[in-house]
């Protein structure tokens, strides 16, 4: 498949107007990787519109961790100082086999800025990226607009909707989708995702933490499948259990049973704030950018929340992505083909970081777990893999 070609910007030629669209960029999504994006963009100078088709953010999501490439990227608007002080800094990796400890990384090597994974729940991240969108353009985002249509001419893109006036429609010089992992702007333009549902499924939940564990992430690699267990603000802990098969009946004392029966711990189910049974897919697309439409994120390349990787892997597309939207709407004829290989191959890395994740944390029968539990615990007496591998925990 060929290369996205380089597209031009709008030229002034001698003695003729430019022919501006009435907005620069349309970002379809407000999630965190669409509101990030606007932030830039508006930075830049650029006139931005941010489609979101719910009308309230959810409370409900998967994401927490932001890995320190994604606390980098947050500096360029602002809120990396905030974000740090509101989440909890997990410093220290754990994994155990019930109260025997195996291995421990330490990610203070991972970075000079940022020696650790910040553990926030996406709606918290989200509110503070909105406030500060809203200071730079407080009529940006627009929730409760779904976009319907798209058309390009080549000069620039229709873009029209749904919304609770009945319609609307604008003319935008760029399109970026970053509307999830079932992005609508894929179908409206036609693109067939490469995607696969593993056989992977967990439950998932936020219980008040009576571990004693502080700000340590910890994996306990148990014959019956993996459990997860990482601290959140305000006195609560994300556990995550594998489970065979989806269990999407399940429930808060389903997954606390889970947990008592693997790791000897016992989350309070009565107390739990966040329940969610879910199954894995990927997803990769064999080209992000169709004309003058980027798709960025969970919309380009969905990989396994196992790992956390995908909210930062969406900040740093967005990181690149910035700078090429405001050359081109300036101008300049802006070569999005590197742009393109760069982001798939990053995205592909971190799609393979997360299957070697649930490759681990699948159940064994006891015997071959215990037996590979002490191999790893013997390689990791290796400093120097244990800090490799905490490099590549921590996306760098």
């Amino acid at each position: 498949m060929a290369e996205p070609a380089a597209v031009p910007g709008n030229r002034r030629h001698r003695g003729q107007a430019v022919n501006r669209p009435e907005v620069d960029v349309v970002i379809v999504g407000g999630g965190p990787v669409g509101l990030f994006l606007a932030i830039l963009a508006l930075q830049d100078g650029l006139r931005v519109r941010v489609y979101e088709a719910r009308t309230t953010r959810s409370s409900h999501s998967r994401a927490i961790g932001i890995h320190p490439p994604g606390m980098a990227a947050l500096e360029a608007t602002g809120v990396s100082a905030q974000l740090a002080a509101e989440g909890v800094q997990i410093r220290t990796g754990s994994a155990r086999m019930r109260d025997t400890e195996l291995v421990s990384l330490s990610f203070a090597k991972t970075s000079t800025a940022y020696p650790y994974v910040l553990a926030l729940p996406q709606e918290r991240t989200e509110s503070v990226l909105q406030a500060r969108l809203e200071e730079f353009d407080p009529q940006a985002l627009r929730r409760g607009h779904r976009v319907t249509a798209l058309h390009d001419d080549g000069s620039g893109v229709s873009v029209a909707g749904t919304n609770a006036a009945g319609g609307f429609t604008v003319q935008a010089s760029w399109v970026v989708a970053a509307d999830g992992a079932r992005s609508s702007v894929r179908g409206l333009l036609g693109i067939r995702a490469s995607g696969k549902l593993l056989r992977d499924s967990y439950l998932m939940g936020d219980f008040p933490d009576n571990t004693g564990d502080g700000p340590v992430g910890v994996l306990y690699l148990e014959p019956e499948g993996i459990v997860e267990s990482f601290p959140l603000p305000g006195g609560k802990r994300r556990w995550v259990a594998h489970t065979r098969t989806l269990q999407s009946d399940a429930d808060a004392k389903d997954l606390a049973r889970l947990v008592a029966e693997r790791t000897g711990r016992a989350p309070d189910a009565a107390a739990s704030t966040m329940f969610s049974a879910f199954p894995v897919r990927t997803t990769a697309l064999k080209r992000l950018v169709h004309g003058r439409t980027v798709l960025i994120g969970d919309a380009a390349h969905e990989v396994s929340p196992i790992g956390g990787q995908g909210m930062t892997l969406g900040w740093v597309d967005a990181a690149e992505l910035a700078p090429l939207l405001t050359a081109a709407v300036r101008g300049t004829d802006v070569g999005l083909a590197a742009f393109d290989r760069r982001r798939r191959r990053a995205a592909a890395v971190a799609s393979a970081q997360a299957r070697l994740n649930m490759a681990l944390g699948r159940p064994l029968p006891a015997p071959l777990m215990r037996a590979r539990n002490r191999v790893l615990a013997g390689l990791f007496r290796s400093r120097t893999l244990s800090d490799a591998v905490a490099r590549r925990f921590t996306m760098q």
